[in-house]
């Protein structure tokens, strides 16, 4: 799944947002899943980019319900 700049994420509506931020929240607990057992992350810095980018679409929504 593709990492989200700021504009890219300004330009979807709320419910795309809504969708992409679980998305991005089961990667991320697969991924956490995954090192928890004993293996390894094939890109371990893609784990703060997914979080980052969740933080920014949140924040997105909650400009808008503003």
């Amino acid at each position: 799944m593709a990492i989200f700049r700021i504009d890219e994420i300004r330009e979807m509506d709320s419910s795309e947002l809504k969708t992409q931020i679980s998305e991005f929240q089961k990667e991320l607990v697969q991924e956490r899943g995954q090192i928890e057992v004993g293996g390894f992350s094939e890109n371990p810095g893609r784990l703060g980019e997914m979080r980052k980018t969740i933080a920014r679409m949140k924040t997105v929504l909650n400009e808008r319900s503003s």
